[in-house]
C-alpha cells in the first residue's frame, strides 16, 4: 500500500510534467482512493481499460492518452459515462502524454531505440518547440528487413510496414512514436537513413518518397505501449505496489 499523493508527486517530478507545452492535461486527471495497493498501466483512457482495471483490483490507472485534452466543456455523453465510472469506483487516473514520449529512460522513444539495442544520441522531432524523439546510429549498417523483423518480434505485432524509399542498409535511425509524420521533413533535412514511427498517413507518403527517406510504421498503439511498461517497473520497485499492464490493442 502506498500514498496516492506520494506516487503523484514522484511522477510529476520524475516525468517533469510541467516542462512541456501539451494539449493533454498531464498529471492526476481524476482523483480516487488516497491509498493505492495496485496500479494498472495502459495506453488509452477508455471504458474497456477502466473495466479491465477494476476487474484487476486496481486503485490507480496510469495512461499515455488521458481523458482531458485542453479541458472539459460538458459532462455528458461519453465524458459523463467515463467520469462516472471512475468516480463511482474511486479509481485514480493519471495521464502522461508528451512527458512519456520524451523521457530519456522510460520514454516511448528511448524504449523504441532500446528494442534495436540503441541509445538516444541526439534530440529529434521538434513539436511545439521541444524535441520529443531521438536519433541514434548502428555501429554497422543493418538491412531494412532485419530492422523491421526485430520490431515485429519485440513489439509482438504484425502491423509493421516498411517503405523503402531510401538506402537499403540502415545506419542512422530517427524515432518518434505514435503519430510522428510531422517529423518527416526534419528527418529528410538531417539525412537519416530510417525514420521509425507509429502511423504513416497518406500525406506522409509522398513527402517521404520524394525526400528519399525510408520509413517504418510500427503502429501507433504498439509503439506507445513501451513507455507505460517501463514506467510500471519503476513504480513497482520504488513503492512496492502491485502492478499490471492492460493490453487493449486497436490494430492501428
Amino acid at each position: 500500500m502506498a500514498s496516492r499523493d506520494k506516487i503523484v508527486a514522484f511522477l510529476d517530478e520524475y516525468l517533469s510534467i510541467n516542462s512541456f507545452p501539451d494539449k493533454s492535461r498531464n498529471g492526476l486527471q481524476v482523483e480516487g482512493k488516497e491509498e493505492v495497493e495496485k496500479i494498472a498501466f495502459a495506453v488509452d483512457a477508455c471504458m474497456d481499460t477502466f473495466v479491465k482495471a477494476r476487474a484487476l483490483g486496481a486503485d490507480m490507472l496510469i495512461v499515455h492518452h488521458g481523458l482531458i485534452w485542453g479541458g472539459i466543456e460538458y459532462v455528458r455523453g461519453l465524458v459523463q459515462k467515463r467520469l462516472k465510472y471512475l468516480l463511482e469506483n474511486e479509481m485514480n487516473l493519471y495521464a502522461a502524454h508528451l512527458p512519456l514520449d520524451v523521457h530519456p529512460e522510460v520514454g516511448n522513444n528511448a524504449q523504441l531505440l532500446k528494442l534495436l539495442d540503441l541509445e538516444p544520441k541526439e534530440p529529434f522531432g521538434e513539436y511545439n518547440g521541444i524535441s520529443i524523439g531521438y536519433i541514434s546510429e548502428f555501429e554497422e549498417p543493418k538491412p531494412l528487413p532485419l530492422v523491421a523483423q526485430i520490431l515485429v518480434e519485440k513489439l509482438k505485432t504484425e502491423y509493421v510496414k516498411a517503405y523503402e524509399f531510401g538506402v537499403e542498409e540502415i545506419k542512422s535511425v530517427a524515432v518518434v512514436s505514435g503519430r510522428g509524420g510531422f517529423a518527416i521533413p526534419e528527418a529528410i533535412e538531417k539525412g537519416v537513413d530510417l525514420f521509425i514511427t507509429g502511423e504513416f498517413l497518406h500525406d506522409d507518403y509522398h513527402t517521404a518518397k520524394e525526400g528519399r527517406l525510408t520509413v517504418i510504421a510500427a503502429g501507433h498503439y504498439a509503439t506507445e505501449t513501451l513507455g507505460v511498461k517501463a514506467l510500471m517497473l519503476v513504480l513497482r520497485e520504488k513503492f512496492g505496489v502491485k502492478t499490471a499492464f492492460i493490453d487493449n490493442p486497436t490494430g492501428l
